[in-house]
């Protein structure tokens, strides 16, 4: 952080027992502003707009109150899906006479039509024309990919529109956080591909489980995928059903226990279904494997497969292509310790180049303050 700034953080919490409350704590020069939405967010469509639409409503009563006598010069709204948690930002912006930057890490409609949460034209044209006036609220938009660049110039003028890739702070892999015993014996007694994030619609599971059954005749590989999301009960399910001892799915790990688990993987996996807005994103866990010197085994196309083949960080093959996944983790099961250090070490010197946190934190300053 500069020297006298104070950076303030909008942010949803999610309890179960609250309802329809917002609470700010000031910790350092970090103002935590929460808005605590009218329902949880649970399975199905109408959940989960109720749970959208709850945080803007809470955030255009609440947060212009809470910072009446806060006097800030920008306004950075990080914006993973629903990208409507940028329009409570908005008003602020006119009531302080700030800077507002909307950093862009999903594309809407587009994902929408992609994952299938929205298949009514008329409703994806509607939020189009939402997505067209939330764009035009903000002076400029930070995007995550190259790729995305056209994408959302169809819905504002491009001289908005600046590439601001993802970082993660590097530091943390120096870090040494316990994890569970169980897990801990798996990782050092198999070569363990991991996988760690979102279980979702998104990430082709369909091809991991069955890179999975193709992988049982190999006793020392063990598929590993940490986290949760909306299709982990699916998996148990399926785990259960094929009897598949070689998939581990050990639910979710606190962020600072995720290097120690990297640091036992023999490889990182990542994949993405096979749609065209994917083939755009680079996912954010790819910085993180990168910088955490790992080889990595991708299943994607597009963006994030260039990065790692540019980096000559591991190996990778088409979106949601089964065969090829399975050809590749064998490939890198295969390798010696040498290359596949030799693999992480690529990785961790393209991230140091690319997306060094350090590096990204000066731009973003001189970004805002344009």
């Amino acid at each position: 952080m500069l020297p006298g700034s104070l950076i303030i953080q909008m942010v949803e919490y999610l309890p179960d027992i609250v309802r329809g409350v917002v609470s700010a704590k000031v910790i350092s020069n970090l103002l935590m502003c929460y808005a605590f939405p009218f329902g949880p967010r649970r399975g199905g469509a109408k959940n989960m707009v109720l749970n959208y639409l709850s945080f803007v409503f809470a955030g255009l009563i609440f947060f212009p109150w809470m910072l009446r006598k806060r006097e800030f010069d920008a306004i950075l709204v990080f914006a993973p899906s629903p990208i409507t948690q940028a329009i409570p930002a908005i008003p602020i912006k006119w009531l302080k006479g700030a800077r507002l930057a909307l950093w862009i890490q999903d594309l809407w409609p587009e994902s929408l039509a992609a994952t299938g949460f929205v298949k009514n034209p008329y409703l994806l044209k509607m939020v189009g024309w939402m997505v067209r006036g939330i764009y035009a609220g903000c002076d400029r938009l930070l995007v995550q990919s190259n790729a995305f660049v056209d994408s959302v110039a169809s819905y504002a003028p491009r001289n908005k529109i600046t590439y601001y890739p993802n970082s993660v702070d590097a530091q943390a892999f120096n870090a040494e956080v316990a994890i569970d015993e169980s897990l801990t014996r798996v990782l050092n007694d198999h070569f363990c591909v991991v996988f760690a994030g979102n279980l979702g619609t998104a990430q082709a599971l369909e091809t991991l489980l069955e890179a999975a059954k193709q992988l049982r005749d190999e006793p020392g590989i063990r598929l590993v995928l940490i986290g949760s999301g909306s299709r982990l009960e699916w998996l148990k399910e399926q785990k259960q059903l094929h009897v598949m001892d070689n998939l581990i799915l050990p639910g979710r790990f606190p962020a600072l226990a995720m290097p120690a688990v990297f640091a036992q993987a023999g490889a990182l996996l990542v994949s993405l279904n096979d749609e065209s807005i994917f083939a755009q994103t680079i996912p954010s866990k790819v910085q993180s494997y990168l910088a955490a010197g790992k080889p990595i085994i991708a299943s994607l196309d597009g963006e994030g497969a260039r990065v790692i083949q540019e980096a000559r960080a591991g190996l990778t093959s088409p979106a949601e292509q089964v065969a090829p996944l399975v050809a590749n983790i064998r490939e890198m099961y295969g390798l010696s310790d040498a290359q596949r250090e030799e693999m992480g070490r690529c990785g961790r010197d393209y991230f140091a180049a690319h997306f060094e946190m350090g590096q990204q934190v000066r731009y973003l300053v001189e970004l805002l303050g344009a």
